[in-house]
């Protein structure tokens, strides 16, 4: 209520300044021919605790828009040829229907459709569609650690990540906090452009020097500190994508597929219900 009538109030101050003309509906703020804009269309219009001023500027820049796109609007209504006007109602006759059935057909779908894909259906279907799912870059395993090069557990953290052991997780655990970046998960592929963008010193035109498999290097910066880099294993570009790199992927295909068999589905029970009740008839 209170909101209210401060835009009321506002709105006074303006006609105060003859920015609105008197207009036949007095429940309306401005007019555009027979297009009337109301108070309570401006209601969420103005953040709380806003200043006066500024409020003001933001109503008035909102009306001015309003007015224009109406005045806009009826001057295309006026010049726009009859064929564009039919071309553009089917348009939007066209773009209704498509909002509207699309919004239907997606709530069926997230009610209906089973989410849960199994590692044996993604399996199965990577078998059967690998060929379809080739490497665009190189992908690599690796793990790497960036510390300073003086810390004094050095020898020991170049000795075991270079005879990395499951067995040493506690080790790693302890110290892994104090490495100013490291990634010790060697089993997950990475695109050589991350690797580009973690460890710095690699680049396109060296990449050839550090990305081999089975390569391991130290590498020492002006900051003092020091890249420890294993590289595990490397696939090429053009070479079949690993599974494990390909699984969100894949789940997400085997998905849509899923959703794109139920909206076929649906769409023909929908459509025999509708000839069966006899709502729908082609006439011969």
């Amino acid at each position: 209520m209170q909101k209210s009538c401060f835009l009321i109030f506002l709105f006074v101050s303006l006609a105060s300044c003859t920015y609105f003309k008197k207009n036949a509906n007095p429940e309306a703020v401005a007019r555009v021919g027979e297009s009337y804009l109301f108070a309570q269309e401006l209601d969420s219009l103005v953040p709380a605790n806003t200043p006066k001023d500024d409020s003001i500027m933001i109503i008035k820049t909102y009306i001015d828009r309003w007015a224009t796109q109406k005045i806009l609007m009826k001057a295309a209504e006026r010049n726009v040829d009859d064929d564009k006007k039919l071309e553009f109602n089917n348009l939007i006759k066209q773009y209704k229907n498509d909002l509207y059935t699309k919004a239907y057909i997606e709530k069926i779908v997230q009610t209906t459709v089973d989410t849960v894909v199994t590692n044996d259906e993604l399996q199965n279907y990577y078998k059967e569609n690998k060929q379809n799912f080739k490497t665009n870059g190189t992908l690599l395993q690796l793990r790497y650690i960036y510390l300073p090069k003086d810390h004094p557990k050095f020898a020991a953290i170049k000795s075991n990540f270079l005879n990395f052991k499951k067995s040493d997780a506690k080790f790693w655990k302890t110290y892994q906090m104090q490495f100013t970046n490291s990634a010790l998960n060697d089993s997950v592929w990475v695109s050589l452009n991350e690797v580009y963008k973690r460890v710095p010193f690699i680049t396109p035109e060296n990449r050839d020097k550090y990305i081999n498999e089975g390569m391991a290097f130290e590498k020492s910066d002006t900051l003092n500190k020091v890249y420890l880099v294993k590289i595990k294993k490397v696939i090429n570009r053009n070479q079949i994508s690993p599974f494990e790199y390909l699984k969100p992927t894949l789940q997400q295909v085997i998905l849509n597929r899923r959703k794109l068999e139920l909206i076929k589905k649906f769409e023909k029970e929908i459509t025999d219900d509708a000839i069966k009740n006899k709502e729908y008839e082609v006439y011969k």
